[in-house]
């Protein structure tokens, strides 16, 4: 079954993607030709399969160790399966195929917990990653070899397990004459520098911090669990961010780390935004303030880690974003009004949907696991060797 697909002149893969975000599953039906550096992929649909509040919650709560159990993590290994084998369905309908046409499906998974660098208070607390969704699930579910679970081989040679997509990045958006910012927010936000006319091996990429995660948390509590997002930043739009609490919360010790970094919900999720929310409260703040204040706070890290650890070293004509924070029309202004000279635009405008671009990654992922080429990035990830990541289920 897997020996005939590499033979084939193109794949159709499905990359599903589910980020640290919470709200939902990006279905991407990829066409791969090629292998490695050479890879060349062409969307052919894609489907965003949205998380209900109710699960929503449910894996927040996975996210947070004041909440999680070992019970709840097994079952949500399982139920999270289904939900993404129904979003490649789902995606398959959609797009008028069966799946017969498709070749191979491949997932990242739901992250739970991630440890990139060691609890030296605690000795079983090594550097660690933890995505559930069940592999064989998804497979015996759709009839289809799936590959997933990447982030574990990067970390078992010595790489932080993330960021991942750059890798993906560097093939869909090297350019001979720009140098390139690739910023991807999600859930978390995260770069890949790539100089113009750049090797692999002079890519720049870590995370660059909270994405929306903190925003839309303001906005759930705010809007007493009404709305998820700030639709196109009206909110924030609103309100005046507070200048000195964005540089208060821009002294989180993360910021002045040196990639490669990585980080998530453990230092960034639904506590640290409630701290720093009652926090403006009692400044004395509007609902908008708020919002405006932690967009205000998400660009500002982007900006400073370019200023930082990326110009100096990689200098960049664009600043190319993708993901759900590709539609907040507020952040995108404030990061052009910190970043002038530089041009900021969106991956949509370069033929490459800023919702799909993750899942079309995973699609490039699975398709060099097959030919058993490495498809990590090590100057992201900090590993120190290139290595093959994803492990293999099978339907029958």
């Amino acid at each position: 079954m897997i020996a005939n697909l590499v033979t084939k002149p193109s794949r159709l893969i499905i990359g599903l993607m589910s980020g640290t975000s919470l709200d939902g599953v990006d279905a991407a039906i990829v066409r791969v030709e090629g292998q490695g550096l050479a890879t060349k992929a062409e969307l052919v649909a894609y489907t965003a399969v949205p998380y209900d509040d109710k699960l929503r919650e449910k894996l927040k709560e996975l996210c947070s160790v004041e909440h999680s159990d070992v019970a709840k993590v097994c079952g949500m290994n399982f139920y999270i399966a289904d939900v993404l084998a129904d979003a490649a369905e789902r995606a398959v309908a959609e797009a008028g195929l069966t799946m017969a046409d498709v070749d191979l499906i491949s997932s990242h998974g739901q992250t739970i917990w991630h440890i990139p660098i060691a609890d030296e208070s605690d000795w079983s607390l090594v550097r660690s990653t933890l995505q559930i969704g069940d592999l064989s699930v998804i497979a015996k579910r759709t009839g289809k070899p799936v590959v997933g679970d990447y982030r574990t081989a990067d970390m078992a040679v010595g790489g932080q397990g993330a960021p991942l997509v750059p890798y993906a990045d560097f093939i869909l958006f090297r350019d001979e004459a720009k140098g390139r910012i690739v910023q991807n927010i999600g859930g978390i936000g995260n770069c890949a520098a790539i100089p113009a006319g750049g090797l692999p091996e002079q890519v720049i990429a870590f995370d660059t911090g909270p994405g929306n995660m903190l925003i839309d948390q303001a906005v759930h509590t705010l809007s007493d669990g009404e709305r998820s997002y700030d639709a196109g930043g009206q909110w924030a739009a609103r309100g005046k961010p507070d200048g000195a609490v964005v540089a208060d919360m821009m002294s989180h010790p993360y910021f002045a780390m040196k990639p490669p970094k990585t980080t998530g919900r453990e230092l960034f999720g639904k506590a640290y935004a409630q701290q720093w929310m009652e926090r403006m409260r009692a400044k004395g703040l509007s609902d908008a303030d708020i919002v405006a204040t932690f967009t205000a706070f998400t660009a500002s890290s982007i900006a400073q880690g370019y200023r930082e650890f990326v110009l100096p070293a990689a200098p960049a004509q664009e600043v190319i974003v993708s993901g759900g924070g590709a539609h907040n029309k507020t952040l995108l202004a404030m990061l052009g009004d910190l970043l002038p000279e530089l041009t900021v635009t969106t991956s949509d405008a370069l033929g490459i949907s800023s919702d799909a671009k993750e899942a079309v990654a995973f699609a490039v992922f699975a398709n060099n696991f097959l030919f058993g080429i490495p498809n990590n990035l090590p100057s992201a990830t900090g590993a120190p060797v290139p290595t093959i990541m994803g492990k293999l289920a099978l339907p029958g």
